[in-house]
């Protein structure tokens, strides 16, 4: 079938005009990510084993890939923080939500903000998650985080 020019600027008109339609699930997604990025400030076991799947992939920003067991061992093993230790807050920016029935993408801009005493250091991360609603309970199935320069 031969396409005219008029069809195939139509056809590019359309798309470029497509809107994607709001995440139903938008709302409770932000609400845990935002709980998540809290919890893993605080190095929360609970909050990490609330938010990752069993059946984990994640890809960190220095390549290397791990299962939720790696990170709540990780997680589980992390000697108390001291009074005078460095304090590292997260946050998330930019967040996209993209629903897909009972699958989700959450992608946005990790902000972490670390205070040493009288010096702050702020380091960027773009992260992409999977998330699947199993039995009504979101959680992240794949994960992949690159380090902004």
């Amino acid at each position: 079938m031969l396409v005219t020019i008029t069809q195939a600027l139509l056809a590019l008109s359309l798309a470029a005009t497509a809107v994607v339609a709001p995440a139903p699930d938008a709302a409770s997604l932000t609400t845990l990510l935002t709980q998540f990025l809290d919890g893993a400030g605080r190095n929360d076991v609970a909050m990490h084993d609330r938010f990752w799947a069993d059946d984990l992939i994640y890809t960190g920003s220095g390549g290397r890939r791990v299962g939720k067991a790696d990170i709540m061992k990780d997680v589980r093993e992390a000697p108390a923080p001291k009074p005078d230790d460095p304090v590292t807050r997260y946050t998330a920016e930019d967040v996209r939500i993209q629903q897909y029935g009972h699958a989700a993408m959450v992608a946005f801009r990790l902000v972490a903000t670390t205070v040493d005493h009288d010096s702050t250091s702020v380091g960027r991360y773009l992260n992409t998650g999977l998330f699947l609603k199993r039995k009504g309970v979101w959680q992240a199935v794949g994960w992949q985080a690159t380090k902004q320069p």
